[in-house]
């Protein structure tokens, strides 16, 4: 069997890295960690955002069936008929508040209870119709849809 340096000039060893080397590798890795986790963080923040709206938009038809079975009644607490489990807020694992108002052929609103990125909130306008730019909760109006508050 023959040894790793029999195959090496006379006087040579086996050479590894040196330290100058090393360092500029992990000092490249370093660079591109420092570029890639705040993208990887913002994208996080967009996709609990998404998820929250998703779910408004779940219970707003949940409420809606609720109204069509019910002579256009809503209610602030759905039945397992209409929805399974109550989804929670992802920003913040809180229920979603709905307050329905009582008549026939009322209306209803679905809130979340904040804690959003502002820079995820673009999307959306505010009840006034401005584009939210210091927005952190959503919120679902019956007659407007989702809107940033």
């Amino acid at each position: 069997m023959a040894k790793s340096n029999e195959y090496l000039p006379a006087g040579r060893l086996p050479r590894g890295f040196t330290l100058i080397e090393l360092m500029i590798v992990v000092a490249i890795i370093a660079i591109l960690a420092a570029i890639l986790i705040p993208n990887f963080v913002h994208a996080r923040a967009e996709s609990v955002t998404a998820a929250c709206e998703d779910n408004l938009k779940s219970l707003s038809t949940a409420m809606e069936e609720y109204a069509v079975d019910n002579a256009g009644q809503y209610t602030a607490a759905l039945p397992v008929t209409y929805l399974k489990y109550m989804p929670m807020d992802p920003a913040n694992n809180q229920v979603y508040t709905i307050t329905a108002s009582s008549g026939t052929y009322g209306s209803y609103e679905i809130v979340d209870a904040g804690g959003h990125d502002v820079t995820t909130m673009g999307n959306l306008t505010n009840s006034s119709g401005v584009k939210c730019t210091a927005c952190t909760g959503v919120e679902w109006f019956q007659n407007r849809g989702l809107t940033g508050y």
